[in-house]
Formats: structure tokens, C-alpha cells, sequence
């Protein structure tokens, strides 16, 4: 795979502070390093994203395919991503299927925080977001109110990191949610002519790819950067993800 999209997409939210006006949030997502996408293609999603000048870049999941030792090349290549305040990430499926530990300790040992059912505020002038991130939903044990405990009741909005987009559904109640990004599809990988996906998998069968509202909650599910299953994408490019907050 040569190629890479950006897209640019705005998260209208209600009584956003004016400190966050602008706010930007880089994703990207399901990697799966070998055999069929390549270190030079997370390369020039690195350089895409640090183009982008972010607030925060997320990374949610799904970095290797088969082999977790693909990670041990993979992280040292996302360490070169920069964000104002940080990269951050979360776990997939195919973490749990491989060698969780092995990659969260990798990540750890690059200063990029993996977070697993933990949220922390980050300021910003005088306002701040709540980053949380949920345990895998397909084979963690995700816990909505263990991410969410360190919450300040207020106006932050809560930006929630879920590997599996219709994970949202388990917990749409919590209107307190103001984003949630996922990957996991890849978008369907393969789409028909009329744009319908060949695969939709477990939780990934309803919310595919762009963004959709949930009750009072966005979710956004980036198609994101490599290819399982078979070396192809149609219909269907990798993409780096560009999120930024306005007021609605």
C-alpha cells in the first residue's frame, strides 16, 4: 500500500470551552504490522500525522497481526510521533491474541502510556479534556465506570478511546461521553460499488467508518492504516485520522 488520505473531520460539541475551540486530535489505528503492510507505510502516516501539528495524537489498537515481536519495530517508529500534549494509547483484539504484555511494556518503554480502563484530565489554559481509554471489548474486560472515576462533573468533555466502535452502545447512558474513536473495521477493508463492506466484525458491524451520533455522543471509527486477511483494500484507502473540537 503508496497510499495514505488524511481526513479532516469537525466534533461539533454543546458548551465547548473557548480554550478548546480548535482543540486537534490525530488517530491512527489498526497498523497490524506484517506480513502484508510494512514499517515504511507506518512511516509515512508518522510524518503525515506530525504534519498535522496535533494537540493529542491516540493510538487505538490493533498494532501487529500475527507476530508480537513485530511491536519491538513498530514502537520505535511511533515514538517519533509528536503531539503538544502526548501520544496515547490503548489495546486491541489482536493484542490480546498475541502478547499483551509484551506491547504494553514496549510502549511503556518509549514514554507512551497505554492506557486499560483509566482516564486522566488534560489541561488546557484554563479548561480541560478528560482522555480515557476502555479495555479491549472483544477479549479485555472493559470497564466503563473504572475509566470513567476520575472524572470531574463539569464541562470537560470526555474523549474515549474504544478499539471496537459499537462498544458505545454498551454504555450510551453516559451522555458525559462527548467523543468516542474507534477502529477495528478498517472500514470493511473491501467495499462494493454502492460503498458496502465486505466485512463487518464483531462490533464493528454497525458503526463501519466515518462519524455517527449515538444519543448524545459522537463516534468516530477511522477505516485506519493496514490490511488483515487478504493484502487488499478496495474502495476503502488507509486513512490518518484529523479531529478537531468546535463549538457547536
Amino acid at each position: 500500500m503508496r497510499w495514505l488520505t488524511v481526513e479532516h473531520t469537525p466534533i461539533p460539541l454543546r458548551s465547548l470551552p473557548s480554550a478548546l475551540e480548535g482543540f486537534s486530535i490525530v488517530q491512527l489505528t489498526d497498523m497490524h504490522l506484517r506480513p502484508f503492510t510494512q514499517i515504511d507505510h507506518i512511516q509515512r502516516a508518522v510524518k503525515l500525522s506530525n504534519a498535522l501539528n496535533p494537540d493529542i495524537i491516540v493510538l487505538t489498537g490493533d498494532y501487529v497481526w500475527h507476530d508480537a515481536e513485530d511491536i519491538l519495530e513498530l514502537v520505535p517508529t511511533l515514538a517519533n510521533l509528536r503531539a503538544k500534549y502526548g501520544v496515547f494509547a490503548i489495546l486491541g483484539n489482536h493484542e490480546y491474541k498475541t502478547n499483551a504484555p509484551l506491547i504494553r511494556r514496549t510502549f511503556e518503554r518509549y514514554n507512551i502510556p497505554v492506557y486499560t480502563n483509566f482516564g486522566a484530565h488534560i489541561d488546557v489554559g484554563d479548561a480541560s479534556v478528560y482522555l480515557a481509554g476502555i479495555d479491549d471489548g472483544w477479549l479485555g474486560r472493559p470497564n466503563i465506570d473504572k475509566t470513567l472515576e476520575n472524572y470531574r462533573q463539569d464541562q470537560t468533555p470526555i474523549i474515549l478511546m474504544a478499539h471496537e466502535p459499537d462498544m458505545i452502545d454498551w454504555y450510551a447512558d453516559r451522555e458525559e461521553i462527548s467523543l468516542q474513536v474507534s477502529g477495528h473495521t478498517h472500514g470493511g477493508q473491501v467495499r462494493t460499488a454502492k460503498g458496502k463492506p465486505l466485512v463487518r466484525p464483531y462490533l464493528g458491524k454497525k458503526y463501519v467508518q466515518g462519524l455517527y451520533r449515538v444519543n448524545q455522543s459522537w463516534v468516530y471509527t477511522s477505516r485506519g492504516i493496514g490490511t488483515t486477511g487478504i493484502p487488499l483494500r478496495h474502495n476503502c484507502v488507509p486513512e490518518v485520522t484529523h479531529l478537531t473540537l468546535t463549538c457547536a
